[in-house]
């Protein structure tokens, strides 16, 4: 059955509901975390490697006031309901939960994933989130990321390109 996109946007006790229906069924729970900010090819490619390593897929999304805390001031630039919209429009997206910590680790504690997903580019980097899911068995996988993919890239074409046309 097909959800509508607005109801995968989920708070943190209904995805612990949810999670825990999965695995009364058997699911693995795979949940990755970001800001998302502008979509692009390379956020698509690795939330589709990331569904691909269970069944349920939750995206822990970075609210505003987290994304600038990490980014800086003037990130991000698209609020967090129209990302977490944009996000649970992709078919690889099982959930949406957004949350304000700088980093996902309580929510990880809490809902106690099978599978956390990281980017390859941070293999063999200390990550906050290994702590979390070592403390209950879980394991922390990693992906590829696709080369030059990023909102930070984006935006610095964009101020280029405004550049030259003034």
């Amino acid at each position: 059955m097909r959800r509508n996109t607005r109801n995968k946007i989920i708070t943190q006790k209904q995805l612990g509901e949810e999670i825990q229906r999965a695995r009364q069924q058997g699911k693995t729970v795979v949940s990755t975390s970001g800001c998302f900010d502008i979509l692009h090819a390379g956020h698509v490619t690795y939330l589709e490697e990331a569904k691909a390593r269970g069944d349920i897929l939750v995206v822990l999304l970075n609210a505003d006031s987290s994304v600038r805390a990490l980014k800086g001031s003037t990130r991000p630039i698209v609020p967090e309901m129209e990302r977490a919209v944009v996000i649970a429009g992709l078919e690889s997206v099982d959930y949406v939960c957004i949350f304000s910590e700088q980093t996902p680790c309580a929510i990880i504690d809490s809902l106690q994933p099978d599978v956390v997903i990281k980017g390859g580019d941070y293999a063999g980097k200390q990550i906050p989130e290994m702590d979390s899911v070592a403390a209950y068995g879980g394991r922390v996988e990693y992906v590829d990321v696709v080369d030059g993919c990023s909102t930070t890239n984006i935006v610095e074409k964009i101020r280029r390109m405004m550049e030259e046309l003034s």
